[in-house]
C-alpha cells in the first residue's frame, strides 16, 4: 500500500526468516558432551510477531516500507574491509562463525545486507517525512556487532550503518539512539563512541552480555566524550524500574541534547518469560516506553522516531511485546489482547525497589554531564 496519510512504517521480508544460525544447543554448537538441538536465534519469535501484527488486521493498515540492501560501501562507513570480505567468503561458501558464537549459513550476507538495509529504509522514509515513525523487523539482528567482528548472533550493525548512511543522504545532524534490549548495546556504543553527534544510550541488565561492558563509567572519548550512557539496572527490575529509569534518566538525557533524530534497537528480552533475561516487564512496559519516546520525539524533532528489531527469545511472548509498540506508534488498538498481562503485572517486585532506584539515581547523575 502507498503511504498516504498512514503515519507508522513497517518494514518486513521473509529473506529475514532464512539467516540459518544451525543447530546448537542455546548457542554452543553441538559435539560429543553437547546433544544437537535449536539455535537460540532463530525464525520463530519474528515469525511470530509478523503473524500476530497480520492477524490483527493491524499491518493492513501500515505502510509498508521496502528494504533495498546495503552495499559494501555501505558496510565499510562502520565495518572494516577484512571484516565485510571475510563473512561475504564465508556466505558464498558454506556459511562460518562472524566471530564468537555467531554462527551463519550459506547466503547470510545478502540476507545480512537487506536486513541493514530495512533499518535504513525506515530510518529514510522518517527522515523524507513518508511516515512519522516506523519500525522494521529485520534480522539477523546488529547491536553487538563490532568494526572488524560480529557478537552475540549479530553480523552487521543495522542502526550504525542506517545511521551513518542517513548522514550522507540526508546529512543528519544531532542523532539519538536508545538500546531498550536486556543486553547491552555495545556494537551501537563502539560506533560513535568518539562521536558527539551522536547520543548512545543503553539500558540493560547489568553484566548480563557482553559481561565486561556497559558500565556507567563508559562514556565516551575525545570528542564523544559525555555523549554515551549507560544505565545498568539489577537483575529483576520490572516496569517501575524501567519507568523511573526512563523519567530519571532516558528522557532528560534526550531533552538536553536535542536530537533531529531518535533510533530505537528494540529487544523484548526484557520480558518477564524471555530465557536470556532476568528482568520483568511486559507488553504495556514497552507500550509505555514508546509513548514516552514519542512523546519526546515529538517535542525534540518533529516525531521522528525509527525502530529496528534487536533481541527476545520468547517465542509466545514476543508478539505481544512487538504488538503493543505498534499499536503504540500508530494509535491504532487492535483489540487483541495479551493474555500474559494480568499474570505478569501481579509478579512480586514490579514496582521500583530501593536498590534499583539507587542504581537509576547514579545514571541520572551523569545527565548534567552530557555536553550542552
Amino acid at each position: 500500500m502507498s503511504c498516504g496519510s498512514v503515519r507508522t512504517g513497517w518494514n518486513f521480508h521473509e529473506l529475514y526468516l532464512w539467516h540459518d544460525t544451525g543447530n546448537a544447543a542455546t548457542w554452543y554448537p553441538p559435539g560429543p558432551t553437547i546433544e544437537p538441538g535449536e539455535h537460540a536465534e532463530n525464525p520463530a519469535t519474528k515469525r511470530r510477531f509478523k503473524n500476530l501484527v497480520e492477524v490483527s488486521g493491524l499491518s493492513d493498515r501500515l505502510a509498508r516500507i521496502d528494504a533495498e540492501p546495503v552495499t559494501e560501501e555501505d558496510l565499510a562507513l562502520f565495518h572494516t574491509r577484512d571484516y565485510i570480505s571475510r563473512i561475504k567468503a564465508m556466505s558464498g561458501d558454506r556459511g562460518g562463525d562472524a566471530s564468537y558464537l555467531t554462527p551463519f549459513g550459506r547466503g547470510s550476507f545478502e540476507i545480512a545486507c537487506l536486513s541493514a538495509g530495512g533499518t535504513f529504509a525506515m530510518v529514510d522514509a522518517v527522515l523524507s517525512g513518508r511516515v512519522s515513525n516506523g519500525y522494521a523487523l529485520v534480522r539477523p539482528p546488529g547491536h553487538h556487532a563490532e568494526h572488524d567482528r560480529g557478537l552475540g548472533f549479530c553480523l552487521f550493525g543495522n542502526v550504525p550503518v542506517a545511521i551513518l548512511k542517513a548522514r550522507k543522504v540526508h546529512g543528519m545532524g544531532r542523532i539519538a539512539t536508545i538500546d531498550w534490549d536486556v543486553h547491552h548495546g555495545n556494537g551501537t556504543q563502539s560506533a560513535f563512541y568518539a562521536d558527539p553527534d551522536v547520543l548512545t544510550i543503553s539500558i540493560h541488565q547489568e553484566r548480563l552480555f557482553p559481561g565486561d561492558r556497559g558500565d556507567r563509567s563508559e562514556r565516551g572519548e575525545g570528542p564523544g566524550e559525555g555523549f554515551n550512557l549507560n544505565i545498568p539496572l539489577p537483575p529483576g527490575s520490572g516496569h517501575g524500574a524501567y519507568m523511573a529509569a526512563f523519567e530519571q534518566a532516558v528522557l532528560p538525557a534526550l531533552a538536553r541534547y536535542k536530537p533531529e533524530l531518535i533510533v530505537v534497537s528494540s529487544g523484548f528480552d526484557a520480558s518477564a518469560i524471555d530465557p536470556f533475561g532476568r528482568m520483568m516487564l511486559h507488553s504495556d512496559s514497552y507500550r509505555e516506553m514508546a509513548r514516552l519516546l514519542m512523546q519526546a520525539a515529538d517535542t525534540l524533532c518533529g516525531g521522528r522516531l525509527a525502530m529496528s528489531h534487536e533481541g527476545g527469545y520468547s517465542a509466545s511472548y514476543v508478539p505481544y511485546c512487538g504488538l503493543a509498540v505498534l499499536e503504540q506508534l500508530s494509535g491504532i488498538r487492535t483489540g487483541v489482547a495479551d493474555p500474559f498481562l494480568d499474570v505478569f503485572r501481579n509478579y512480586a517486585g514490579q514496582s521500583l525497589q530501593p536498590h534499583q532506584a539507587a542504581a537509576i539515581s547514579l545514571a541520572s547523575e551523569l545527565v548534567e554531564k552530557i555536553p550542552a
